[in-house]
């Protein structure tokens, strides 16, 4: 079975994501942006790439969910890192995933909603 290249732009993103978080307290702080930088490059082809137009809505209410999931989740960690130890460390991997998740979902949203938009407009 041969993938799509969309799906591997969302797999690679999401296992990207995943080792950001994991690592980022060892990650220079001048290869960050790069590492930012291909998060994002990968959410525009997964928005190009793999939703189609029946899609398009139930992607963007998961993505505006996990965005807000995302924002609401800071309290918690600023929190986790004042326990110190092993929270610290904890606070440290979510912090670090949930800011690389952003990184690659929020380009792949602004493309679908521009193709929705577009797509509106042409009705």
């Amino acid at each position: 079975m041969k993938m799509k290249y969309g799906e591997m732009a969302f797999l690679g993103g999401i296992v990207l994501a995943v080792l950001i978080g994991l690592f980022s307290s060892y990650i220079p702080l001048s290869m960050l942006p790069i590492a930012m930088a291909l998060l994002v490059v990968l959410g525009l082809v997964v928005g190009v790439m793999n939703v189609s137009e029946k899609e398009v809505q139930k992607f963007l209410i998961a993505t505006i969910a996990l965005l807000a999931a995302t924002t609401s989740l800071g309290p918690l960690t600023t929190a986790m890192i004042g326990w110190g130890g092993i929270m610290f460390t904890l606070a440290s991997w979510i912090t670090g995933f949930l800011g690389a998740l952003a990184a690659f979902i929020a380009p792949a949203a602004f493309v679908v909603a521009l193709k929705a938009i577009y797509d509106m407009a042409q009705n």
